[in-house]
């Protein structure tokens, strides 16, 4: 049986939850397919995760799906049952290559960074402003080379060793023709998020705890970056998700947004799409090769869309 790492606080977490569970809708946590999550299946998740039970497989609570159960995956576990089941997700396979989009419920939230005007890095970053966006989907992780290959036939990413990096060296362009031949194989209509839903999903959407980077205030919990990446791309989802489950949206790589670079206004907006034309697109949060400063949520940067390097990617949206 692969090891399992058990986390005390969260055991006893899953212990109190036993008595107090209320239904809620199904989803992967149901254990005994009754429809609803209760604490007959807490329970068995807590035996689980406290005896080894093999009744039922470890793949079942493999949340990133590496191989093994760790502190990431029983954390998501804990998120899920202590805050209510995570947005539901849809699984998409191509050419045998199969990918998760996370379903995120719209809502308004303040976009950029109220400090902005207290240092220079920050001063794109505001005025901060009210944004209200609708329900959209997002890639759980960054688009892998192993996606990308699996769509494009090739693959010339900088880093390699293991497919389950994401995919770099892709500039805008490239990044549009991948999901032309993507939603041209599947029949659906993916694209790249806009830069409001970007920030809202970092942000952890309607279940936002206010974090500084996606998913914690320690970057180290939840991002790849320059202290702790030793200069190279990591295999994705091996992080702490945010509070949506999303994974590395602070670090890894930059990941391209649809939006035109351009200043904020301060005024309220729905569904911004940015400015219809300009000279640059917006990147978002932050790299392996960058400083913790670049990785917070509300860091933006801009580029050409002919230009790529090997800390750029991309993550889909629908």
């Amino acid at each position: 049986m692969k090891t399992i790492k058990k986390l005390s606080f969260v055991i006893g977490t899953l212990v109190a939850l036993v008595a107090i569970a209320q239904p809620v809708s199904a989803s992967k946590w149901d254990v005994n397919g009754d429809g609803s999550v209760t604490s007959v299946d807490i329970t068995v998740i807590y035996n689980y995760l406290l005896n080894g039970n093999l009744e039922f497989p470890e793949s079942s609570y493999d949340v990133n799906k590496d191989g093994y159960i760790t502190s990431v995956d029983i954390t998501e576990i804990y998120n899920a049952l202590l805050n209510g089941m995570p947005n539901s997700t849809t699984e998409y396979t191509v050419n045998g290559v199969t990918f998760v989009m996370v379903n995120v419920k719209g809502g308004t939230f303040t976009m950029g960074n109220p400090n902005y005007q207290s240092d220079e890095d920050y001063y794109d970053e505001g005025p901060v402003h009210q944004v209200t966006v609708s329900s959209f989907s997002i890639g759980q992780t960054e688009v892998t080379q192993e996606l990308w290959y699996a769509v494009m036939g090739w693959n010339y990413s900088g880093h390699e060793g293991n497919l389950q990096y994401p995919v770099e060296y892709v500039n805008y362009e490239m990044c549009q023709n991948f999901i032309a031949k993507l939603n041209e194989m599947t029949g659906l209509n993916f694209r790249l998020p806009t830069e409001a839903e970007w920030e809202f999903a970092a942000r952890g959407g309607n279940k936002s705890q206010g974090y500084l980077y996606s998913g914690s205030n320690n970057i180290d919990d939840v991002a790849w970056y320059k202290n702790n990446s030793g200069n190279e791309t990591h295999v994705v989802a091996t992080k702490a998700p945010n509070e949506l489950g999303i994974y590395d949206m602070s670090g890894n790589v930059w990941e391209w947004c649809s939006d035109w670079y351009a200043d904020y206004s301060a005024g309220a907006q729905v569904n911004p799409t940015g400015p219809e034309t300009g000279g640059e697109k917006v990147m978002r949060g932050g790299s392996w090769y960058g400083k913790d400063k670049k990785c917070r949520i509300s860091e933006r940067f801009k580029a050409s869309t002919l230009f790529g390097d090997d800390d750029i990617g991309l993550r889909l949206a629908m």
